[in-house]
Order: C-alpha cells, then structure tokens, then sequence
C-alpha cells in the first residue's frame, strides 16, 4: 500500500493525496457475504435530526466480517484483498478446506495464495489468530478480543497493532501504539501481524466534494452561529469565542471526559502518553 500526488490539472487534484491501491486483486465483492446497509442521514426513528453533519454519500453494502475466528484446525487459502468501503483498512477472502468462505481484516504483508489457519496448537505466523497464551512474547498483534469468544474489539483499524510484553497468571500484557500498556485475558485470541493500509493516514481527500461522497456534510464553526445556537457564538466582528466548549457546554482542550470509575481501569498499567 502507498499513497500518490497528482498532478494538479484540476484545483481538486492540486492537493490531492491518493491511496495507490496496488495491493487490491478483485474489484467485485464476494455476494454471499454481502448486507445491506440503510442510511438514516443522522435523523432518529421520530425524523428529527440527532446527529449532525450526517447525510447523502455513496451507496455501500456491508461486507460482513469474521472477527471470531472460530474455525479452528481448518486451514483456509487466501483468495483475493478487496477493498471495503466501510473501514480504512483492506479485507481478505478465505476459502476454507471444507467449502465456507469468510472475509477478514487483512494484515499487512498479506498476499494471495497464502495459508492461514486458526486455533489453539498453530504456528504463530502472519494471518493465523490463536489465543494470547501460545503467541511468544514480543510478537506484534491486531484484532484481540477483550472477551473470549466474543470478537476481536480491539487493534482494528488501517496500521493498527500492539506488541505482546508479558504474561503473568492469566493476564497478558499488551503495549498499544498510543502508549498505554493494558492487560488482556490469554484466553482471548489475537492475530499475527498488524493491519493493512498503514499510509490510510497519508490520505488527502482534496475537495469538499469528496468528504460529500463519504457522507460527510458541511460543519459550521461555534463561533460563526449566534448565541441561541452555541455558547461561542455572537460578539461583534471577531471577538467572539471564549474558552473551547461544545454545543452543549462541556469544555474541551483539556477536560477530562473519562469516568473517573470507569470498568476497565484495573486493566490498564500504564495510562497513554498525555500532550
């Protein structure tokens, strides 16, 4: 995966950075795991609009993903890396031995023709998930569940990973790329490797008119509206503002909104790098 600047034959293309797309191998989806996808445009089951900002884009389909890997001791060939609209990182086609086909998150580095497997007893190599406790220490991971058996929740996004430190009883510990090192169940799973599409974050739309295909629609500044409408709104010319604070009041830049009581706080050891 990389990125390309264009040539700026249109003002759009001026400062237009381009994802490449090298590593997609197949331009149609496969049909027996696709969804649909209903569009709502920010408005609640009333019409009224609840989120703002929201609305029109491009028609999508779901491409519904095996974040379980449950099949376990069956091996599975990696078909084609496809492109999925929903999320910022490539997703691979695996036709397993007894005939099921599934879609996963790709890892970088993954190529076609590959074999990849799941399971307690498997080598760890690139592709293949098995639980915390058989993965040596220091191997870079992606798609960790948080619970046994539910689902990777974690590590999913284009160039995302975390690195196995240590083990201890029953926890494991992982060091996250923002810096906080959190503990893990070793009986949750992981999968060798991390993400595909790292340079997603290199990535220059160019125009308005693209975040418009996205479903992204125009958002007004607080200090542009009056002060019936934000509470940095209103003032004379340019003097209005005040200190950074939302729609609704609560003061950003600095202000914690993390529950001070919050669940998984006795997993973290260490807590993120601040600014």
């Amino acid at each position: 995966m990389g990125v390309k600047k264009l040539r700026p034959i249109t003002p759009g293309q001026r400062f237009r950075v381009a994802p490449t797309f090298e590593e997609i191998t197949a331009s149609k989806p496969e049909k027996s795991l696709l969804a649909p996808k209903s569009r709502n445009g920010g408005r609640n089951s009333k019409g009224r609009m609840t989120v703002r900002n929201v609305g029109g884009g491009h028609k999508k389909r779901y491409r519904v993903i095996d974040f379980k890997r449950q099949k376990d001791g069956v091996p599975a060939v990696v078909k084609s890396i496809e492109y999925d609209p929903n999320r910022t990182a490539r997703i691979a086609l695996l036709y397993y031995a007894d005939g099921a086909k599934t879609y996963i998150i790709a890892p970088e580095g993954l190529k076609v023709g590959q074999n990849v497997q799941s399971g307690d007893n498997i080598a760890p190599e690139l592709g293949n998930a098995l639980p915390l406790a058989n993965i040596p220490l220091g191997t870079i991971v992606h798609n960790i569940e948080l619970k046994p058996g539910k689902g990777a929740a974690m590590a999913r996004s284009a160039g995302s990973y975390a690195q196995l430190m240590a083990r201890e009883g029953k926890y494991a510990t992982l060091k996250l790329p923002s810096g906080e090192t959190r503990m893990v169940l070793v009986t949750c799973k992981a999968t060798i490797g991390s993400v595909s599409n790292a340079d997603h974050m290199n990535v220059r739309l160019g125009k308005a008119g693209r975040g418009r295909w996205k479903g992204k629609r125009p958002r007004v500044r607080g200090v542009a509206m009056n002060p019936v409408d934000h509470p940095m709104g209103g003032g004379e010319g340019k003097s209005s503002g005040g200190h950074p604070r939302s729609r609704n009041g609560v003061y950003a830049k600095g202000y914690k909104t993390r529950k001070v009581k919050k669940y998984s706080d006795r997993f973290i050891v260490s807590k993120r790098k601040s600014k």
